[in-house]
């Protein structure tokens, strides 16, 4: 059990904003590569792991963790009520569907290019001939987007394709965030994750519209989380490198 005894009380009384989680009896948590990882057992690890068994464990369910391929799937599996809670990229264009908790993680948004590569700095990257790996709808596809001059956008559905397409020597650089680039540079000799960004967001825990009692009771488990250090100890369990907890905004 990584987590520790006082993290996350068990509510002993029902909270009315929750009510109807306790009445179905179980906390559906979408999740999406690379937010989690598997052991050798095939047991769910992760950062995400954490939280929703915990916030689950607040709540007084059971944590059932859903598995999507892509970010997409997961905010879809949201929005039809297939799932009662994720974790995803404050992404301003996703506002008009889902909600978003505080938030959770900050990461910045960089390059993974091979060794030999003369991109050294972001600028380096936005050159006529460039070809950018990206995750379609991702966070930080859409965040280059809107700052691309010159690279053209080589786009993938997931985040294993798109380091193919870089491995395989169909993009120069692939462009994502740095936790994940940094796990993908290990499976790719003497490949560099560059040290400057394009940008920088923020990971939250995302609910569906419609459900602003459930939102109040998730955004004071995130900050909750955040004080009693939980979210910076699942981080450290996780492996994960290149992020850190989000200012609280008690």
């Amino acid at each position: 059990m990584l987590l520790q005894e006082g993290d996350v009380p068990h509510q002993a009384t029902i909270d009315p904003r929750v009510a109807d989680l306790r009445q179905a009896g179980k906390l559906r948590v979408a999740l999406y590569p690379p937010q989690y990882a598997k052991d050798q057992s095939g047991e769910l690890r992760g950062w995400t792991i954490e939280l929703g068994r915990a916030l689950a464990q607040r709540i007084g369910v059971e944590f059932v963790p859903v598995e999507y391929p892509t970010p997409p799937k997961a905010m879809e599996a949201l929005k039809t009520g297939l799932c009662d809670v994720g974790f995803g990229a404050m992404e301003a264009s996703r506002s008009s569907e889902i909600y978003f908790s505080p938030p959770v993680l900050q990461f910045d948004f960089t390059y993974l290019v091979p060794s030999e590569s003369p991109i050294h700095k972001i600028l380096d990257a936005d050159l006529p001939g460039v070809r950018i790996a990206a995750v379609l709808n991702h966070a930080s596809t859409l965040c280059l987007s809107r700052i691309k001059k010159n690279a053209e956008f080589i786009t993938a559905d997931t985040p294993e394709a798109a380091f193919e397409l870089l491995r395989a020597g169909r993009a120069d650089a692939w462009a994502s965030t740095r936790p994940a680039l940094m796990e993908f540079s290990t499976k790719m000799s003497g490949s560099r994750v560059l040290e400057d960004c394009f940008g920088a967001n923020f990971t939250a825990m995302v609910i569906p519209k419609g459900k602003a009692e459930r939102l109040a009771y998730i955004s004071e488990f995130v900050e909750d989380a955040k004080s009693s250090a939980l979210i910076e100890r699942a981080v450290m369990n996780s492996g994960w490198r290149g992020v850190r907890v989000a200012p609280s905004e008690k």
